[in-house]
């Protein structure tokens, strides 16, 4: 599955019990030598009592997940089928997330609250997380905030002009950053519109990442640059995000696509 372009493996495990060595995740996020994916989820009978199902995420490079806006959408889709309705709650280990579908017939996530404290993100002291001290070649002050997982975004006149392959890998993992953490580069065209790219931790580049627009929106806001909802620009394709005043919550809405189903091979990763 993926959505606009941030694409998955999904494997049912909720009767089977089924689990994945870290040998096998990076056998199947291989592009070349597997499926290929920016992300691997497991569905797992859910914890809460009010939730629908449980998602076990890992990044391709088997690292575990926290949240992944993208892939709630998608399985929220699947969900929507099984149980016959418009609305599911999916558990993840950053929390419960309420989803529906959107009158434009699109898909919305409830992220809840951004975590803006240092020790939220987290970062490894306690600094201003409006604006971040550190700097990377042109990229410098980043905005800090967690959606269930560590974001920095850098604010440019225009995002073209940076190479992501360059400066992603050494900001994940600079040391502010004790969990690592998600890159994003955004840049202001309206007050409604931002256009984002991003480096997701564990993973590179890739085309979109839900929580990353929910980040760059957060962030664009308390900068004071950007109205409280937006059109996030990403490279596979738009999605709306809200901030609201009212809950405080973090709304995210945008597609979702299933790509293909199949089978792996019964010798997949010790034939080759």
């Amino acid at each position: 599955m993926h959505g606009l372009g941030n694409d998955f493996v999904v494997i049912d495990g909720r009767k089977n019990g089924f689990k994945a060595s870290e040998k096998f995740l990076r056998s199947v996020s291989n592009r070349k030598r597997g499926v290929g994916c920016d992300q691997f989820v497991i569905l797992r009978q859910p914890i809460a009592p009010t939730a629908d199902v449980y998602l076990e995420m890992y990044n391709a490079d088997a690292s575990p997940l926290g949240a992944c806006g993208n892939a709630t959408r998608c399985i929220a889709q699947m969900m929507f089928a099984e149980l016959g309705r418009k609305n599911c709650i999916i558990e993840t280990v950053a929390g419960l997330l309420s989803t529906w579908e959107d009158p434009t017939g699109l898909i919305a996530v409830d992220f809840g609250a951004p975590r803006l404290a240092w020790n939220e993100i987290p970062l490894a002291r306690d600094v201003d997380t409006l604006h971040v001290p550190i700097t990377y070649s042109s990229l410098s002050t980043p905005c800090c905030v967690s959606m269930g997982n560590p974001h920095a975004v850098f604010f440019v006149p225009d995002v073209t002009a940076i190479d992501l392959t360059t400066v992603g890998a050494p900001l994940e993992h600079d040391a502010i950053f004790p969990d690592r953490c998600n890159i994003e580069i955004a840049q202001i065209l309206a007050p409604d519109q931002i256009r984002m790219r991003v480096w997701e931790r564990g993973t590179g580049i890739t085309e979109a990442c839900g929580s990353g627009a929910c980040a760059t929106l957060v962030a664009a806001v308390r900068r004071g640059i950007s109205a409280r909802r937006a059109t996030i620009i990403l490279d596979g394709g738009e999605l709306v995000i809200e901030w609201r005043e009212d809950t405080n919550h973090v709304i995210m809405i945008g597609p979702a696509s299933l790509s293909y189903s199949g089978a792996l091979a019964s010798d997949f990763g010790t034939a080759r």
